[in-house]
């Protein structure tokens, strides 16, 4: 079955910035790569953090407005005595959240979910930029058309991985919903096959009609003493 990885929907091509990048470059780099976020990196091509449009708002938003009026604690630049160009050392949020390449999908968007993130940096093992998924990378796979999902259930899922004859289950899917009929041996196996389907990338919700001849879970329960 195939079992998609962050490294076959990440986006390999990575802009990047330095620690010393200043903000109006970063916002430069944004318009003209029509992207949202950069990962800072050193000269190892190390993560070091990521800027994100969120945080060169939060810097604007920080600062005075027009009539001197500051919307926070924030000091002015020449108050503090640095540049007035901040830098992305400034700026990124770090440490930050990290995908691996041979991640798989599910893994990867529960960690954007648990860390409340809309992207990773994909690093390798020493912490080297490889990469960046995004969320919209990892819908990629329910792109997939209705054939090409049928198509892994019947040949690898039924037939390789569970040795069933072609006759055994009928498949059919329409918009990524799966619906399985058939019938099979013990009732043990179903549960099984759902799982195997449901994990098949593309596969948005699954129906399963299997009859069964021999209750063996019926075996499982313990019986009144």
């Amino acid at each position: 079955m195939q079992h998609r990885t962050v490294h076959e929907v990440m986006t390999r091509d990575v802009v990047t910035a330095a620690r010393s990048t200043p903000f109006k470059e970063i916002a430069r780099i944004f318009a003209d790569h029509d992207i949202s976020a950069v990962p800072v990196v050193d000269d190892r091509g190390r993560v070091l953090g990521i800027v994100s449009e969120a945080d060169l708002l939060r810097a604007t938003a920080e600062l005075p407005d027009l009539e001197g009026r500051s919307a926070g604690v924030r000091l002015l630049a020449q108050e503090r005595g640095v540049p007035d160009e901040e830098s992305a050392a400034d700026l990124m949020t770090a440490p930050v959240h990290c995908a691996h390449p041979d991640w798989n999908l599910v893994e990867t968007a529960r960690t954007m979910r648990r860390k409340g993130v809309k992207r990773l940096p994909v690093t390798d093992e020493t912490g080297r930029l490889v990469g960046i998924v995004s969320r919209s990378d990892l819908l990629r796979p329910f792109l997939r058309s209705d054939a090409a999902i049928r198509e892994e259930i019947e040949r690898d899922v039924l037939a390789r991985t569970l040795g069933l004859p072609s006759d055994t289950i009928r498949v059919t899917v329409s918009d990524g919903v799966v619906a399985l009929d058939g019938r099979v041996g013990e009732r043990a196996d179903i549960p099984v096959i759902e799982r195997l389907c449901r994990s098949v990338d593309g596969v948005v919700a699954l129906h399963a009609s299997i009859a069964y001849d021999y209750d063996n879970l019926a075996l499982d329960v313990e019986q009144p003493r």
